[in-house]
């Protein structure tokens, strides 16, 4: 396993922020801020809890990019903040002023804005309910106003977003009368954000930043910034029905090859295990008799393979007998749950699958029903040999899974790109996309917004649909998030199940893989700076910085902008810094969409189509609203069927929209090591002004995918590079 140190001098900076005076007299804690990077600050209270997030994060801050983002001090009112222990329990109050937004606080499904809301920070099985049992239940929230809390700790978390009003609030609303008063209300404001922790140990560390976009970045730099997917990752992925066998499989990839539709991954289901749910994480004899064979047939085609997974072992697992002193008490579907926060398990389950898998040439895992619900996995009252509580490995056991294989693959030094039910923070740099059982698609758009405000990465996969249209809007949406998949595990569907709109099905799949150098690119942001690839229009700074200024200067607005910008967006989200998407869902023959402050273009026209104004746009059926800002420069390659024809001596085109000056980093690397991460890859500074465009070296310590360059002015012809 590859270790991470922490600098020294970092270490003592932790170690001298360990010790916050003992409770007083009454209860309240005199809490101890010490800055231990720039713009975060820590206070723990009796010494903090001995199993948190941050001590188990696989990765270790990145200090010097988390340096770079400068620091304008302390950004809230210490005085404000209150902390009490109270019969062997945690009580925080942190302000809340009447003009604020709090995003994050787990990925969510129905809401952006956690102002009225009560969470209970839970790993689980998706719910509708939006009370914080989720998949990725962050305890970290970021205000509209540029700061960040975030508790360490692995515990169930409750949080009170400003639903409780305290009776020594100055500003407390003044009581209405409900029988004669209309503008009574159930739910009247309140001026704090109020977290309960079932431990008398805590931890708090609060995040500045001028911008919500800042605090998101100093979050995810602090735990190690965010993933660079191999490049055959960002490709097609198609998931097989649960019992296929190797012949069905390879039939599947020739069909795709027949039809010409874009595939990099297929998935395998349960199936391929000799018995799941349990696993055995060994091959079905019968469906697979030679895997290595296999595996080597679908290679040759340029295809990866990915295996679903539960992780509960199976008594018919060869490595069973060897797991079981070394499991939990309660089983899983009769399987025994491994406790991965002993290093001795870990080593005989990751050999496993070191040997029966990973060694073959398996490129990754979807890891399933890590999550819940409760009903599955083990109760509250359950225990491990580790000493580790039933409910803080809850928590954190996808995390755990996840790093288990991600450094069986670094030991190779081979990226690996896969799925999960479930993560948490100090997942940031995981490199897997979180998924769900749940199917309402409007919801998936949601979850794309809200995974940028909590270090995670979300995958609106398409399964099934009841109409065309349907089929065709989730393809669209999938194409455009971070990995594009059909999950046909229960219905077979294929990207052509819908004949009426396959070559729009496929205009869509070829668009992803022409976008793949600005997807790229957008993804060494996350990995280098903190930036989100895929995130909410509330991390745009003109788009929250009106918003805030609206909602604190005005009472009420009858312009129908500023009463958009006013409402949850949960509709559009950003793919990187330049692109805009506002999806089509089922019965949409138009829709309306929130342009921000600054000149926006039609992606496929180069067309202006507003500054600053709600527009309604009614695209033909074969294309989802897209829209590029002001000075959006857009690297793209021509049309390719698989990331295995990206590669040296690729034309590149770099499109150019609108007027101002424009500036973009080309990222580029071997697309399949982490050499990258020994400063192995090579970025280029694209600059377009009036007409012109200039390239200049940044760093260029690796190979260069790139052949021949066009620069592409969408509202003038093209000039090539001489």
């Amino acid at each position: 396993m590859i270790k991470f140190f922490l600098p020294l001098t970092f270490l003592i900076v932790l170690l001298s922020c360990t010790n916050t005076e003992k409770p007083l007299s009454n209860d309240l804690v005199k809490a101890n801020w010490q800055e231990t990077l720039p713009g975060i600050w820590k206070t723990v209270i009796n010494k903090g809890e001995t199993y948190n997030f941050i001590d188990q994060a696989p990765v270790a801050p990145k200090v010097e990019a988390i340096k770079k983002l400068g620091n304008s001090g302390f950004p809230l009112d210490k005085s404000s903040i209150e902390i009490k222990v109270i019969n062997g329990k945690t009580y925080i109050s942190l302000p809340l002023k009447k003009e604020e937004q709090i995003y994050g606080l787990g990925l969510n499904f129905k809401s952006l804005d956690q102002v009225g809301k009560v969470k209970r920070l839970h790993v689980d099985h998706y719910n509708h309910r939006d009370d914080g049992r989720t998949h990725a239940p962050v305890p970290f929230y970021v205000s509209s106003l540029g700061y960040g809390v975030f508790i360490n700790s692995a515990q169930y978390i409750d949080v009170y977003v400003g639903t409780g009003v305290k009776k020594d609030n100055p500003d407390a609303p003044k009581p209405r009368d409900r029988n004669t008063d209309p503008n009574w209300e159930s739910n009247p404001y309140s001026n704090a954000v109020e977290i309960l922790i079932p431990s008398d140990k805590a931890e708090i560390l609060v995040f500045e930043g001028e911008t919500p976009m800042k605090v998101v970045q100093r979050f995810n730099l602090f735990f190690g910034g965010g993933v660079i997917p191999p490049k055959w990752g960002l490709g097609f992925w198609q998931r097989t029905p649960t019992l296929y066998n190797n012949k069905e499989v390879m039939k599947e990839i020739s069909d795709f090859k027949e039809k010409n539709f874009p595939l990099d991954v297929i998935g395998l289901e349960p199936g391929w295990h000799s018995k799941s749910y349990p696993c055995t994480f060994e091959w079905d004899a019968e469906r697979f008799p030679n895997p290595s064979q296999f595996i080597n047939q679908v290679d040759n085609e340029s295809v990866k393979l990915n295996l679903w997974c539960n992780p509960y072992v199976s008594p018919s697992s060869s490595m069973y007998d060897k797991l079981m002193p070394l499991s939990g008490s309660h089983k899983v579907w009769g399987g025994i749950v491994p406790d991965l926060n002993m290093e001795e398990a870990r080593n005989i389950y990751g050999d496993h699958i070191m040997k029966n898998q990973i060694s073959l040439g398996i490129s990754g895992f979807k890891v399933d029903e890590v999550d819940g619900f409760d009903y599955w996995l083990w109760p509250d009252v359950a225990t491990f040999p580790s000493g580790v509580s039933a409910e803080q490995t809850r928590q954190t056991y996808g995390l755990k899974f996840m790093d288990m294989v991600t450094d069986l693959y670094r030991k190779q030094n081979t990226r690996t790109y896969g799925l999960a039910r479930a993560n948490n923070a100090g997942g940031v740099a995981m490199p897997y996309a979180l998924y769900n059982d749940q199917y309402a698609h409007q919801d998936f758009i949601a979850g794309l917004a809200n995974s940028g405000f909590n270090g995670v990465l979300w995958e609106p996969e398409v399964r099934e649909s009841d109409s065309a249209e349907e089929w065709l809007r989730r393809m669209q949406t999938s194409c455009l998030s971070p990995m594009a998949m059909i999950n046909a595990w229960g219905s077979g569907t294929k990207p052509w199940s819908f004949p009426e709109v396959y070559e729009a099905c496929q205009e869509i799949a070829y668009l992803r893989m022409q976008l793949l150098p600005y997807l790229y690119s957008s993804f060494s942001r996350y990995y280098f700076e903190g930036f989100p690839p895929f995130r909410a229009m509330a991390l745009e700074d003109s788009y929250n910085s009106e918003r805030k200024l609206i909602k604190k200067e005005l009472d009420h607005t009858d312009n129908p902008y500023q009463q958009a910008l006013l409402k949850e967006n949960l509709t559009q989200y950003m793919m990187g810094d330049n692109i805009m998407v506002a999806p089509m869902f089922t019965g949409m023959k138009e829709r309306e969409v929130i342009l921000p402050k600054g000149r926006w273009f039609n992606f496929y026209t180069g067309s202006f189509m507003g500054d600053g104004e709600v527009i309604t746009v009614a695209p033909p059926v074969n294309q989802i609203p897209l829209f590029v800002r002001d000075g959006g420069i857009i690297p793209m390659i021509p049309p390719i069927r698989q990331t295995s024809e990206w590669k040296e001596g690729t034309p590149l085109t770099l499109r150019v929209y609108g007027n101002a000056p424009a500036e973009f980093i080309l990222y580029d690397d071997d697309g399949k090591s982490y050499d990258f991460e020994k400063g192995k890859y090579t970025t280029k500074l694209l600059k377009a002004d009036k007409g012109v465009g200039q390239i200049k070296d940044l760093q260029n310590n690796s190979s260069w995918t790139y052949g021949e360059i066009h620069w592409e002015f969408m509202t003038k012809t093209n000039v090539p590079i001489k």
